[in-house]
């Protein structure tokens, strides 16, 4: 039994204990009415061991208590994160949205705009590509952000780093680039990565100078920092309007969540 059930059983006992006392003090008979001063009645002092008797029997005969209170509980706190998540988009609208670092595609004058963070080692986000490209396609007024978020390990974080060189120095063909790296079969590193940007005629000594450039640690470290305060902690996850969606859930339902941005 975890934590929370147990306060919340806690609770429960502390209800029943008021009960309890509630029902001892109301059974107190009044003292009869009589010439001679009257005294106030004390109370029976409540059974500690009764009380948790009538906790216990309840509990043992209504479990699916306990279920309620963790629905709730949980409820609860997916309302505070939401709230916690649209304030933190709102304080870091600039960083999210319209970062110099992250590249864009669609339209990047778009009227409306999704936000993805990926990695180029999740099997979920290859499974996403295809949203990406049939949103950008049906929508002309799309800006789709790609905010790069290496979690997967070394190779992830290696990956990023070429895919960033690469993006500074050739943005014309970081979405092609990036298609072609996210749908590559196999895990991705800096080789494939590097492979890649060379056969799409980047200069090899240029793209390894610009892997020294420090702004690209920089923008990873703020990327994991705006990830931390949406409660991002898995890829793929979208910043839709003031909604953070978390997971690959298909474009029906990111097309919803675009829909409702607009409103």
């Amino acid at each position: 039994m975890n934590k929370s059930i147990l306060l919340g059983a806690t609770g429960i006992a502390v209800a029943f204990g008021m009960l309890a006392f509630g029902y001892t003090a109301g059974n107190v008979q009044p003292a009869r009415a009589v010439e001679a001063p009257q005294t106030v009645a004390t109370p029976a002092p409540v059974d500690k061991g009764e009380v948790e008797k009538i906790v216990r029997d309840y509990l043992v005969a209504n479990p699916e208590i306990l279920d309620e209170m963790q629905a709730a509980l949980d409820a609860k706190r997916t309302e505070q994160q939401r709230i916690a998540q649209i304030e933190t988009i709102r304080a870091n609208k600039d960083e999210i949205f319209n970062s110099k670092h992250d590249a864009v595609v669609g339209n990047p004058n778009g009227t409306i705009t999704i936000v993805e963070f990926y990695d180029y080692n999740c099997g979920f986000c290859k499974r996403a590509l295809d949203d990406m490209k049939a949103l950008t396609d049906a929508d002309p007024e799309l800006r789709f952000v790609l905010k790069e978020f290496p979690i997967l390990g070394p190779d992830s974080q290696k990956a990023h780093m070429v895919a960033s060189a690469f993006q500074r120095l050739m943005p014309e063909k970081y979405e092609e680039f990036h298609q072609k790296l996210l749908g590559h079969e196999g895990r991705a590193g800096e080789e494939s990565a590097m492979k890649l940007a060379l056969s799409l005629g980047a200069d090899e000594a240029r793209l390894r100078a610009e892997l020294e450039n420090p702004e690209i640690v920089e923008n990873f470290s703020r990327t994991y920092d705006l990830a931390s305060k949406l409660a991002i902690t898995g890829t793929p996850s979208y910043v839709v309007g003031n909604e953070v969606v978390f997971g690959a859930l298909g474009r029906d339902v990111l097309s919803e969540r675009i829909a409702a941005a607009r409103d």
